[in-house]
């Protein structure tokens, strides 16, 4: 894919949905469980199964055959997130596995907090595709998951032949640990510090579950009704009684799964990953100025306030500095934070066009 060819994704329909999701109405799939993709006529199986790696229980959704692609999720999500991607992807003609990543969902969530470091989670990555019996893939991550794969790209470019993020631009390391950063400038109340001490934010987030995945998916990290800097005494996902409906991309059977998982689980794991923003600074000091050679892609939507606010807006435009062989930086216009899931077709295009120019065949 040319990086002259981002404005034919720019001008696929908007809001257009696949018809690849999960099936209405059931609850997380079980390690061992079949899934039949109705477009697919049950031609193609997707399964789910938890194997252990670096250490952990890790549950994968997984389907096709072909090359490696690991599907990295972000936060606060699932494996599930990719449910538009995995068949599409599939179908292709790659082996697609999507991960519960480190502290979500149905994979281990260590007690100490630490232990949730970009280390941990890169390494997770290369011990998934030794355990999968593979020696390289194509890693793509969205949100919290896009550091992942830029890492993993950066830290071991052997294994990770190609990547690409989505919402979350690759690292490009500051001069200071963020949150201290964040402190010497005046700053208290971002959202980042919220999730600091143990407790407060699972509190907030689990108090009603359902309440929270609306509060989340109406409006992404653009929803006029919360914003990234959180008042104190009202918490990060505003006033229960303003009504959240759910945008067209997802439906409640959709919402359900979400609801379902994150009541057993809890939040504590995927908050623990905030918790290391200054340790991961620390981390990837020997990485200061380091690119990645890979080819590579980036996906976001114009209204995600990720790559819309001033910072976001830089590392956007500065993205060469760290990337050097970008093969397309795709802005859907209109769409918000939750990209893979509100405009699947647009994201599975250009995904599948990488990886058909970029990735082993």
């Amino acid at each position: 894919m040319r990086r002259g060819d981002i404005k034919d994704f720019q001008g696929l329909r908007s809001g257009q949905r696949s018809d690849c999701g999960g099936r209405a109405g059931t609850l997380p799939y079980r390690e061992g469980s079949l899934h039949k993709n109705s477009k697919q006529g049950g031609q193609s199986m997707q399964t789910t199964r938890t194997i252990t790696a670096n250490g952990i229980d890790m549950f994968l959704r997984e389907q096709g055959s072909g090359p490696l692609v690991i599907l990295c999720h972000g936060w606060p999500e699932l494996s599930f997130s990719w449910r538009h991607q995995i068949p599409a992807l599939a179908t292709a003609g790659y082996r697609v596995v999507a991960p519960d990543m480190r502290g979500f969902g149905q994979t281990t969530s260590p007690d100490d907090a630490t232990a949730s470091t970009i280390f941990d989670t890169v390494g997770d990555m290369v011990a998934l595709v030794a355990a999968l019996g593979e020696t390289q893939a194509v890693i793509i991550g969205h949100d919290w998951g896009a550091p992942v794969a830029w890492h993993a790209a950066m830290f071991r470019p052997d294994v990770f032949t190609a990547v690409a993020g989505l919402s979350v631009p690759p690292p490009l390391r500051g001069r200071g640990r963020p949150l201290e950063t964040l402190r010497k400038d005046g700053i208290s109340n971002f959202y980042w510090q919220y999730f600091q001490e143990p407790g407060v934010a699972e509190a907030e987030f689990e108090r009603d579950v359902d309440f929270t995945m609306r509060a989340m998916f109406s409006g992404g990290f653009s929803s006029p009704v919360r914003s990234l800097f959180v008042e104190h005494g009202h918490g990060f996902l505003g006033d229960p009684a303003i009504e959240r409906p759910l945008p067209d991309w997802i439906s409640e059977a959709d919402l359900a799964q979400f609801v379902a998982t994150y009541k057993a689980s809890g939040f504590r794991g995927g908050m623990n990953w905030y918790r290391n923003i200054d340790r991961n600074w620390e981390l990837t000091a020997p990485w200061q100025g380091a690119r990645i050679h890979q080819p590579s892609l980036f996906i976001a939507g114009s209204e995600d306030s990720v790559i819309t606010g001033l910072i976001g807006k830089k590392r956007v435009g500065d993205m060469e500095r760290v990337v050097s062989n970008l093969k397309g930086k795709i802005i859907l216009d209109g769409a918000g934070h939750w990209i893979q899931q509100e405009r699947p077709a647009q994201v599975n295009a250009a995904l599948i066009a990488f990886l058909k120019d970029n990735g082993p065949q």
